[in-house]
């Protein structure tokens, strides 16, 4: 069946990894993601040990789908090839610096006059304008900027295993700020810029803490919050393996189910879910008593008790997991050059129109012929603009 995007044309610019993880999301739906690089580096996320074959595994999880096309966007011919193939597009994604595709001759305000309904969407650090907008920036800027990290972790800030700003603030945001602008061009009858600030997504991220603090007054720190080790019932403990179990009873049945599990009826009190010293204590008991027995133990003892405790699996362990598998969010894929991998599979589950993964990350320049015949140029056309550097 196609997918909820089957139709949808999106020229991607964009390199390393939100602005392509945010058209992989629309590849895996359907839409036709002609993947734009650079005709000798590409990406630079190609060359990223380490790598499946003679591929990064980076860039075979995140490219997925999507068609390669080598292009010289600096060569005039080169413009003028992206010129066309804007011209019948539906997205441009872009994640350069503000101001350069405006020096190639290619920003929003050049485009458009080409095409009226295109969507262009802009994927930076800090935004199109303000003080900040030119700064080099990476996630961990993002992140401390927006004050996302100010209250991660414990006693100190501490980075999250996955990119919060890139993925979450960035290529998100940018997924859906797209659908949405796409909505609006079916009633407004043309499309729009879109400017994503990685930082401004990560901001919005706060919104828990951000709710507390105007009430309470109170700055927030790491490991003071409700969902941030600041209640016993909300935290990791160890195992006497060295591994953790993850606790969430937050609500009083859920409580109450795992304190009658754990034979200690003592700790059901209300007391549990309001802050203060004595969550200090709780916490103390909660430990020694899950250093008890193993990881694996605990989950045996705990799986049929509905109290919101599992154990904090590696990825390998995930990958391996019933939970994934029955989901589908693992795939085995055989590649003809790498042999055989697994893929990550598709979150959204659509009941007529799923997603999929159709093809395999492809090789720089992979579709530049046929991109081209489509443009309507001839072999020795095409074999023209490989001698001069263009494509």
């Amino acid at each position: 069946m196609e997918g909820a995007l089957s139709g949808l044309k999106v020229l991607d610019l964009s390199r390393l990894l939100p602005g392509p993880f945010c058209s992989m999301l629309l590849a895996d739906l359907g839409a036709d993601v002609i993947k734009v690089e650079e005709p000798k580096s590409g990406d630079y996320i190609r060359a990223w040990a380490p790598k499946i074959g003679g591929n990064s595994g980076y860039h075979v999880v995140l490219n997925r789908n999507k068609r390669s096309f080598s292009l010289n966007l600096k060569k005039p011919e080169g413009k003028a090839i992206f010129e066309k193939l804007a011209a019948a597009a539906d997205v441009v994604l872009e994640g350069f610096r503000p101001g350069v595709m405006g020096k190639l001759g290619l920003d929003y305000q050049s485009l458009e006059r080409l095409n009226p309904r295109l969507v262009y969407c802009s994927l930076s650090g800090y935004g199109a304008d303000g003080v900040f907008a030119n700064k080099a920036g990476h996630d961990i800027n993002y992140l401390a900027l927006s004050g996302v990290l100010s209250h991660s972790g414990k006693d100190i800030p501490t980075l999250s295993g996955a990119q919060i700003a890139d993925l979450g603030g960035g290529a998100l945001m940018a997924a859906f700020s797209i659908m949405a602008a796409l909505f609006a061009r079916e009633r407004l009858g043309r499309g729009q810029f879109i400017d994503i600030s990685m930082t401004d997504g990560a901001m919005a991220w706060n919104c828990m803490r951000w709710g507390k603090f105007i009430a309470d007054k109170e700055v927030p720190s790491p490991g003071d919050g409700m969902l941030n080790q600041g209640l016993a019932c909300y935290n990791l403990y160890r195992t006497s393996d060295g591994r953790f179990m993850s606790l969430g009873a937050l609500e009083p049945q859920f409580w109450k189910a795992f304190c009658k599990a754990a034979g200690r009826p003592e700790w059901d009190t209300p007391l549990y879910i309001e802050p203060g010293a004595h969550q200090e204590g709780l916490s103390k008991s909660i430990s020694e008593f899950f250093l008890q027995k193993s990881m694996a133990e605990w989950s045996e003892l705990l799986k049929e008790v509905d109290c919101c405790c599992e154990p904090v699996l590696n990825l390998d362990e995930a990958m391996e997991s019933q939970l994934m598998k029955e989901r589908s969010m693992v795939i085995d894929l055989v590649h003809t050059s790498w042999g055989a991998y697994k893929q990550l599979g598709i979150a959204p589950k659509f009941s007529l129109t799923p997603g999929g993964v159709k093809s395999h990350a492809p090789g720089l320049g992979e579709h530049t012929r046929s991109i081209l015949e489509d443009l309507g140029y001839s072999a020795a056309g095409i074999k023209k603009l490989k001698g001069a550097g263009v494509v």
